[in-house]
């Protein structure tokens, strides 16, 4: 198993609509005092957060084409670019779904590819929503986004009919491989979900409740290595 604390899976996640400045401060508190892998925030937030986590090792992580993925791909490239440009170290980006229902490949991959030229060296993480997806489906995407050479494929927005499922990302790691990263995100909120991902397969995890898993689960870190 990965040698790795458990904190530096998490992106420790606010992404509801109503969040406030005293929430997003919170949330990066909390991130600062766990060591988070990074804190995940809607884009206008980004700035604000990189001050806040001035001096950590957290980074910055926020969503384009967000939740849905149905946005024109000029749109997705813009709020890549401005991301990164305004202190985003990591990037997630919803996949148009219909398109790679369609199986319209060309416009799927070469949509991702455009994003991660945006991003350039930032991490690119592709968010796939796997409730929406047949396994047949999920595979194409998987295959899409390490063609395209993004650095992670992500199961859910959570904003969707479902989250992340250990069937689904076993079957995203045993497709994409070491080729690129896979991150578990919507409904993990437990330890037995946590250390459950990470055996299937998850890279990092995406989590509102990032606070809640790590007292009991520093305690457990030892099972994972």
């Amino acid at each position: 198993m990965k040698m790795k604390k458990l904190n530096k899976y998490i992106d420790h996640t606010m992404l509801k609509q109503f969040a406030t400045r005293e929430d997003i401060s919170k949330l990066c508190n909390e991130a600062k005092e766990f060591d988070f892998a990074t804190v995940c925030v809607n884009p206008s937030w980004i700035e604000f957060c990189k001050k806040e986590l001035s001096g950590s090792t957290v980074d910055v992580c926020t969503v384009i084409g967000f939740p849905l993925g149905a946005m024109t791909t000029a749109t997705k490239v813009f709020e890549a670019k401005n991301a990164v440009e305004i202190g985003a170290d990591e990037v997630d980006m919803v996949l148009n779904i219909g398109r790679l229902k369609d199986n319209e490949m060309d416009y799927v991959i070469s949509e991702i590819k455009d994003c991660k030229a945006a991003v350039g060296n930032h991490v690119l993480k592709v968010i796939i929503e796997t409730c929406l997806l047949t396994d047949e489906e999920i595979v194409r995407a998987c295959n899409a986004v390490v063609t395209a050479g993004a650095d992670f494929v992500k199961t859910s927005t959570g904003f969707s009919t479902s989250g992340a499922t250990m069937e689904a990302v076993k079957l995203m790691k045993d497709t994409v491989k070491d080729n690129c990263f896979v991150k578990a995100a919507g409904g993990v909120r437990s330890n037995d979900d946590l250390l459950a991902m990470i055996k299937v397969g998850a890279d990092r995890i995406g989590t509102s409740s990032g606070t809640k898993l790590m007292d009991k689960s520093q305690k457990v870190a030892s099972d994972l290595y």
